[in-house]
């Protein structure tokens, strides 16, 4: 018997953009609207923000142990942003992938371009928000002095140079996260029915 025209086979999602674009949030959304997916958790050296969960919104451990991570080959793919090492250990992956679910990683541009380095059939979704937005957002955070703030700014700038690396851009304007979510959950379908499917091996 020939197999199903129909089979899928796990993608691994990348939702990536500047500092301020609203990945957090939109991955939060996705988790509620899309149980069945799994979501990654990034390990980080920096400290909590309020409200952060270890374990649920990052990994949190010492720059020692990152360290170790790192000479271990226990990470994806990891980055240094200002001054901070943020990476997505392996094996929530592998152990995804082996029960047939879908990945989500949220990573920042720097390493969307290493995942797309190592697997090319990842697919690669930037979160686009007008400057103006990005600097109220930032602001709200009250974790930047207004050097800091200037500064992400103007890295958006050049990560958006970056932009053909990417499968599609999405813009994720103020107020309107739902919609944001719902493309994005849009790009995920339509994906699973290509004739010619991903395929991301670890």
């Amino acid at each position: 018997m020939n197999p199903s025209p129909l089979v899928s086979h796990p993608l691994l999602i990348v939702i990536s953009g500047p500092s301020g674009a609203g990945k957090d949030s939109v991955v939060q959304t996705l988790k509620a609207r899309m149980p069945g997916i799994a979501f990654v958790v990034t390990a980080t050296n920096r400290p909590p923000r309020p409200n952060e969960r270890d374990g649920i919104d990052y990994f949190f451990v010492s720059t020692r142990e990152f360290v170790r991570m790192i000479e271990a080959d226990e990470l994806v793919e990891y980055a240094q942003v200002y001054n901070d090492y943020k990476g997505v250990p392996k094996d929530q992956l592998r152990t995804a992938f082996a029960s047939g679910q879908d990945v989500v990683m949220r990573v920042d541009v720097q390493g969307a371009a290493t995942l797309h380095e190592k697997y090319p059939d990842a697919l690669l979704i930037y979160l686009y928000a007008h400057e103006d937005e990005l600097f109220r957002r930032l602001q709200a955070r009250r974790t930047d002095d207004d050097a800091s703030l200037r500064l992400r700014v103007a890295m958006a700038r050049k990560e958006l140079a970056r932009l053909p690396e990417f499968d599609y851009i999405v813009a994720n304007a103020d107020e309107r996260l739902e919609e944001t979510v719902q493309v994005i959950m849009d790009i995920i379908s339509a994906e699973h029915h290509k004739v010619k499917p991903r395929r991301v091996t670890l």
